[in-house]
């Protein structure tokens, strides 16, 4: 079987990271090889970088450093893991990817995008997700979770509203860009109702064409 990206993308607490664990632990039940990775992180040096760059205490980190050093861990991921699985043909799920910078440090940060395209190419040595699952939830939705939840807000997280409203705007113009790579499933269901709609989304894909 040749290998495929499967990535998963969405704003804070949109409960996407949930649904990439369930996803990695249903592929796994059908016997098909998979890993789980998320961005940034995945390698020592990757895990590393995702500490400053989630720091809570690193808020006077610049938005032009802040999109480097992305970029810096994404490469370290892509080299190290992604492309050997993907040779070995297995299924990578990688909680975010490129799309991600491209929501935050694009659209929300206000850098510029084509600039941010081709370090995205350049970091991920040009490939492609082979599809792109958005769980699109609303702001306040995904910020009552937070409270809910009761814990520590990392750098990012702490973005005021107005922040994390542009970041979903993000997607949704990445989506509406990508029709064919990118898939909407709303985040405003119980984890239950995603995962099926995920699950069905996934199994379409991989059945044999």
């Amino acid at each position: 079987m040749q290998g495929k990206l499967i990535t998963l993308e969405g704003i804070d607490y949109s409960g996407k990271s949930t649904q990439a664990g369930k996803l990695y632990h249903y592929l796994r039940s059908r016997k098909l090889p998979a890993i789980l990775i998320r961005e940034p992180g995945g390698t020592r040096i990757s895990e590393k970088i995702r500490e400053v760059l989630l720091s809570s205490r690193n808020h006077s980190l610049v938005s032009e450093a802040e999109l480097l050093l992305y970029q810096a861990a994404r490469a370290q991921l892509v080299s190290r893991v992604i492309l050997p699985a993907l040779r070995q043909g297995k299924i990578v799920v990688c909680d975010r990817f490129y799309d991600s910078t491209t929501a935050y440090q694009g659209y929300a940060r206000g850098l510029d995008l084509n600039l941010i395209e081709k370090l995205n190419k350049f970091a991920s040595s040009r490939i492609v997700p082979d599809l792109t699952i958005l769980i699109d939830t609303p702001v306040e939705i995904a910020l009552k979770r937070v409270r809910k939840a009761g814990k520590l807000q990392d750098r990012l997280e702490s973005e005021r509203l107005n922040f994390h409203k542009k970041v979903r705007n993000g997607y949704l113009a990445i989506a509406k860009g990508h029709p064919g790579r990118v898939k909407i499933i709303k985040g405003d269901q119980s984890i239950e109702k995603i995962w099926q709609k995920l699950k069905s989304t996934v199994d379409k894909f991989l059945k044999p064409r």
